[in-house]
């Protein structure tokens, strides 16, 4: 192991970096403020316990993190600066995040429902984009959460994480289940490592945390606690707190089902539930407010207990295998062809993207200034009448409703709202119409040009053989811009 280890202490330097100040101390690691002459940073060294140095898992564990760690990026995660091995002491130097943990927030739950879907959406985010960096984090606790002043949710410690283009050293040395206890999926007490499901489970435990106050599975320590999710139900939210409505106990059941295929199928599509309750299709999971009796826990026992991860299956990954599919749809007059030729590439995206969730999008154009009135001269909801024939263009589509949303956007700048509506959403992939104006034609350029080239996704513009026929009269070109 190279020569005698030196305990760390202020003032002590590794590699350059000076130790000014402990401040997190935990089971397998501690976290030191540090500097370095030529950096302004605020940084931070993670430095394993000595005693974990003589063990596998620990040493492993920290060896995976610095593997993953430099290939991460983003918003969502701690700037990697350094990592190295100095007399045989291992150590991660990053960024530091400010203010405490999510498990702070632990301390003051039951928090409202809005407060507990915000903070669900932001991680969900967080999740989303980690897992198309091809990592899945599978230690989601709420220790391991934190916020920049901005409000983006940042993920740490990634000591027990899965990243699909290295060698999976962790599962060579585990010999049990991995996670934290309380918050790890059913496929991980079967060592199941490559289902980012398994992290929508997690954030679906700290949901119930945060609305409840109490853990769905409870507390109890060890495999037998563990396996208690492969066949005892929560108690619905609902029952725990009158507060929480129907659509976030949805949510968050949906989040805790033992099979990963009854759950969302991307963090992505977990944080437009989240952000769009209204959107949220309700079954027997939000209605519950008593836990399921013997027969129920005896039959999923029968389904997960004996049969194991076989029953679950896994989803592609990275996520954009199973995305969310913005089309914007022109309900205007006269832009009927253009419809259906938004309908038909529907039909193709969906039949080759079966888990997909289309979000069916119109816009009503508004003055920039003078308040708009919502009102028809016969009396009649001008926004429910863009809702009701936005539902008539996707009838004929025939999706199941779950994987169906619609959204009538109020904008004077029909271009910029859907690319702000892609961002917010995480949205996959855009089919929109060359000639849909929305209803008119920007004086500063086309609709579906300006998206196609300001978006941050995939961009496919449909156009028609009117359009071939007339090039000056539409307002984009191209396909998969």
């Amino acid at each position: 192991m190279g020569a005698a280890r030196e305990s760390p202490a202020t003032g002590r330097s590794l590699d350059g970096f000076t130790l000014e100040e402990q401040v997190h101390a935990g089971g397998e690691s501690a976290i030191w403020r540090v500097t370095r002459e030529g950096l302004r940073l605020p940084m931070v060294m993670k430095l394993p316990t000595p005693q974990d140095l003589d063990e596998a898992g620990p040493v492993v564990g920290f060896e995976v993190e610095q593997m993953i760690m430099p290939r991460l990026s983003g918003p969502h995660v701690p700037r990697f600066i350094a990592a190295g091995e100095v007399d045989g002491q291992p150590y991660l130097v990053m960024e530091c995040i400010p203010g405490a943990s999510l498990d702070v927030r632990m301390g003051v739950a039951p928090l409202s429902p809005e407060e507990v879907a915000g903070i669900g959406a932001r991680v969900a985010a967080a999740l989303h984009d980690l897992h198309r960096q091809h990592v899945i984090h599978l230690d989601v606790t709420p220790a391991n959460v934190l916020f920049r002043e901005g409000g983006d949710a940042v993920l740490i410690d990634f000591g027990r994480a899965r990243h699909d283009q290295i060698p999976d050293l962790m599962v060579e040395v585990l010999t049990r289940e991995t996670g934290t206890d309380a918050y790890s999926s059913p496929e991980q007490v079967f060592r199941v490592r490559n289902d980012p499901r398994s992290d929508v489970f997690s954030l679906g435990v700290i949901m119930y945390e945060l609305v409840t106050g109490a853990l769905p599975f409870g507390g109890a320590p060890g495999s037998t606690g563990f396996r208690r999710r492969l066949y005892a139900e929560p108690d619905p939210p609902r029952g725990l707190n009158a507060a929480c409505p129907d659509w976030l106990q949805e949510i968050i059941l949906r989040c805790l089902e033992t099979d990963p295929a009854r759950r969302y199928a991307s963090a992505a599509q977990l944080a437009f539930a989240l952000q769009n309750p209204g959107q949220v299709v309700l079954t027997g999971r939000a209605e519950s407010t008593g836990r399921a009796g013997f027969l129920s826990a005896a039959g999923r026992w029968l389904r997960y207990a004996v049969s194991g991860p076989s029953a679950a299956g896994t989803v592609p990954w990275p996520p954009n295998a199973v995305p969310i599919i913005m089309v914007a749809v022109d309900i205007s007059a006269g832009e009927e062809v253009v419809a259906a030729e938004l309908r038909h590439a529907a039909q193709r995206i969906c039949r080759s993207e079966r888990s997909a969730r289309l979000t069916c999008v119109t816009v009503r154009e508004t003055p920039p200034i003078m308040v708009d009135s919502d009102t028809s001269v016969n009396g009649e909801s001008l926004r429910m009448q863009h809702l009701t024939e936005l539902i008539r263009w996707a009838r004929p589509l025939e999706l199941p409703v779950e994987l169906l949303s619609f959204h009538v956007l109020d904008a004077p700048d029909p271009a910029a709202a859907l690319v702000a509506y892609a961002r917010a959403n995480d949205v996959e992939h855009i089919v929109i119409g060359a000639r849909g104006s929305f209803p008119k034609r920007s004086p500063i350029g086309g609709v579906s040009a300006r998206v196609a080239a300001e978006s941050p996704c995939t961009v496919t513009v449909v156009r028609t053989m009117e359009a071939d026929r007339h090039p000056g009269g539409g307002d984009g070109a191209g396909v998969d811009a």
